[in-house]
């Protein structure tokens, strides 16, 4: 999983150092494992997919880093929630053109 990055502004514009910038929370899944072993030897799939956008405990997992990337890595029961895509909103409608108003001549 690839943690996302920490905000280094508040919302009320105030520059905020490493130090006291809150550690994410959130990463986006790089890639699973095949699944969880159950007692009767069969697997149980994976319930997260490559993709997610999951949200785990501010202290969870296990970092490493592979070729100058950061990477968590965090069991699935771990995973506090997985956050769902906001619906893709339609592009409003454009108003249809004014029609001229046109006057019938007096035969």
């Amino acid at each position: 999983m690839l943690p996302l990055t920490a905000e280094d502004v508040s919302q009320g514009g105030i520059i905020l150092p490493d130090s006291a910038q809150k550690k994410p929370q959130e990463g986006k899944v790089k890639a699973v494992g095949t699944g969880h072993v159950l007692d009767d030897g069969s697997i149980r799939p994976m319930q997260v997919k490559v993709g997610d956008i999951v949200i785990y405990p501010e202290y969870g997992g296990t970092e490493i880093k592979i070729g100058g990337t950061e990477y968590l890595l965090i069991d699935e029961d771990s995973i506090l929630a997985v956050k769902t895509p906001e619906p893709k909103k339609a592009p409003a409608a454009k108003p249809a053109p004014a029609k001229k108003a046109t006057k019938k001549k007096a035969r």
